[in-house]
């Protein structure tokens, strides 16, 4: 493609916005870090001077994105993807730990986390699977190989302690539903999210009880009554079985092993009449809770088991079963206090006390969004939002312009991953999202998330200045 043609296919108003968060960002930067004792400028020991040179770094990553032509990126994309695998895999055993993640290799000054590659190549990987001809996920084959691809960087990363960054890519599933993905799959798991996030607020067997009748509700609406009253006599029968065996060997009453045991009964009695009867409801029926079962038990586990200490933590205090304002709530509390205290205008630009005198750890990653909200205020803090939902909105539209479905569909992994990164970062700041530490998009201090979320974004743009041409 000729320089001038390029140039003009280029979508000017998604680089504009890019440049307009990247410099508003680098602002903020410099308001979470500034001296008013020592007003230096340009400092290579502060973090907003190497935020200067991650964004220089950042333009000359765009400028090879765009020198590159699109075909690369679909022919390399197995490539990238088994290189971040690696570098996910190796991080494992001669990373950096950092914030109790072994998540970074650190190379003299410099530090890379290997998962700001394995997003773009994730996203390029499935794109590239999803845009083959005949593609459907109505094939076991194709539908297991996606699920590979997907979660294999999820692993990695949860061996790292590194939850926050491995639930960017659960993220991912969104554009499988543009693409032919049963939108069943996204009910059950919209349940299955509710369902955990119930089984921490209340006891196991009162969610489980709620899921036998949710469950129950749905068949009398399918099913002949009678079954459904046979159903619930062997669940009963199973439920009295093992209170009687309980009692006899003298064990401490368990109400989630008796209701288990019961469905198990109810499961065995509607499975029989089922295939007897012919009933293809009943499967799926059974399937469901048995699967909302497994998310309830697995929900304590994974709290208790999987999390660290301080993420456990986070997540009781987000709860509210538990109130440390000085130790896991400390955080949020000083972020809220930050946000609210900037009204509607403002304190003005380095005016910022909850800022000037680091009360808010992290402010310059992590919360950067409580000092937009102290000294820019509502307005400041709306615009951000505006910016943010714009960019996305404008990828999307893009997306859907696109001739080659390998476009497209890295289009809408681009954006998905802004609108986790975007939903989850606000929502810690103002307490209505646990603390994972996912940084904001072109606002939080770093060179690997500067340069990841740049080189997603850029990618993408490259791809529409050909959107005309089927990339294969």
């Amino acid at each position: 493609m000729a320089k001038n043609s390029l140039i003009k296919s280029i979508d000017w108003i998604t680089v504009a916005t890019y440049l307009i968060l990247v410099i508003f960002g680098w602002f903020n930067i410099y308001a979470a870090n500034y001296n008013p004792e020592n007003p230096v400028f340009f400092d290579t020991s502060k973090e907003y001077s190497k935020q200067l040179i991650w964004i220089g770094l950042s333009i000359v990553i765009i400028w090879v994105i765009f020198m590159t032509d699109s075909k690369f990126y679909v022919t390399f994309s197995y490539f990238l993807y088994g290189l971040s695998v690696f570098l996910l895999f190796t991080v494992i055993f001669i990373g950096k730990e950092i914030n109790g993640a072994k998540s970074w290799f650190e190379i003299g000054p410099v530090r890379f986390q290997p998962v700001e590659l394995a997003k773009v190549a994730t996203a390029l990987t499935l794109a590239r699977l999803m845009s083959r001809y005949g593609f459907t996920f109505n094939k076991r084959k194709n539908l297991l190989t996606i699920m590979v691809v997907w979660l294999t960087p999820v692993l990695c990363i949860l061996l790292q302690n590194d939850t926050g960054s491995a639930l960017v890519f659960f993220i991912l599933i969104l554009p499988f539903y543009r693409e032919g993905l049963s939108g069943k799959i996204l009910v059950f798991g919209l349940i299955a999210a509710l369902v955990s996030v119930l089984t921490l607020i209340y006891p196991n067997a009162i969610i489980l009880a709620l899921i036998i009748t949710g469950t129950f509700i749905f068949l009398a609406f399918n099913v002949n009554l009678k079954i459904i009253g046979t159903g619930i006599t062997a669940g009963a029968l199973g439920f009295a079985l093992s209170l009687a065996v309980f009692y006899i060997l003298g064990k401490e009453f368990r109400w989630d092993i008796f209701t288990i045991t019961g469905a198990i009964f109810l499961t065995t009695h509607l499975a029989i009449k089922g295939f007897s009867k012919r009933l293809k409801v009943i499967l799926p029926a059974m399937i469901f809770m048995w699967g909302a079962f497994s998310f309830t038990i697995s929900s304590d586990y994974f709290v208790e088991k999987v999390l660290s200490d301080y993420q456990r933590n986070r997540v009781n205090v987000l709860l509210g079963f538990k109130d440390d304002p000085l130790g896991a709530g400390y955080n949020v509390n000083q972020s809220k206090i930050a946000i609210g205290s900037g009204g509607l205008t403002g304190k003005g630009y380095l005016q910022g006390t909850q800022t000037k005198f680091n009360f808010v750890p992290e402010q310059s990653t992590d919360f950067i969004f409580c000092t937009v909200g102290e000294e820019w205020g509502y307005f400041g803090t709306f615009g951000v939002v505006v910016l943010f939902v714009f960019l996305m909105i404008r990828i999307i539209l893009l997306a859907e312009k696109q001739h080659s479905v390998f476009s497209r569909i890295y289009g809408y992994c681009v954006a998905s991953i802004f609108f986790f990164h975007f939903t989850i970062n606000i929502g810690m700041t103002i307490g209505l999202a646990p603390v994972i530490g996912i940084p904001l998009p072109f606002f939080s201090y770093g060179g690997s998330s500067l340069w990841g979320f740049t080189t997603l974004l850029f990618i993408f743009l490259k791809l529409d200045t050909n959107r005309s041409e089927l990339i294969r």
